[in-house]
């Protein structure tokens, strides 16, 4: 497994990973998915774009054999604080260990490339299986919850968990 900085051109070929790994029935494969909490499209195209785009930001993607399997996403926040989202492996993949690979390097740009000595990140409420998979890799709930970016019915809310990369 490469793991390398995404450019627009890995765009058509990482989008449709991030829509298998967080929603519908081809999510349910892997252990991680908002199936059963959200539908509809997780991002699109010009969102990827525009991460890619952005030099505070980083995306990050992974490839087996020169297929793109998953991402994630660093941004700069200022003050030492870096964020981290959209970490995902393509769900016929999970437990093989790209996801622990991919916080790594995330990690290691946050520290390394952005700056930061503290990395966060937001995970649904109710993802307590998810949450323990962060807990285990050193992050801890700062005992902040945010509401979710767009509102649901039921109202969902995020959990925001923070790692010293000091």
């Amino acid at each position: 497994m490469t793991i390398r900085v995404a450019s627009p051109r890995h765009l058509p070929a990482l989008h449709p990973v991030i829509e298998r790994a967080y929603r519908g029935e081809s999510a349910r494969q892997g252990w991680t998915h908002e199936a059963d909490l959200l539908q509809g499209q997780r991002t699109d195209i010009g969102t990827l774009q525009a991460i890619v785009a952005d030099p505070a930001q980083r995306l990050l993607i992974a490839e087996n054999g020169g297929a793109v399997i998953g991402c994630v996403n660093v941004a700069d926040k200022g003050d030492g604080l870096a964020y981290l989202g959209l970490l995902c492996v393509d769900p016929a993949l999970q437990t093989a260990g790209a996801g622990k690979q991919l916080l790594a390097a995330a990690e290691a740009c946050a520290r390394d490339v952005l700056g930061a000595d503290r990395i966060e990140m937001t995970v649904i409420d109710v993802r307590h299986r998810l949450i323990g998979w962060y807990e285990r890799r050193g992050y801890a709930r700062t005992g902040e919850r945010r509401d979710f970016i767009f509102a649901v019915d039921p109202p969902l809310f995020m959990t925001v968990l923070v790692k010293s990369l000091a």
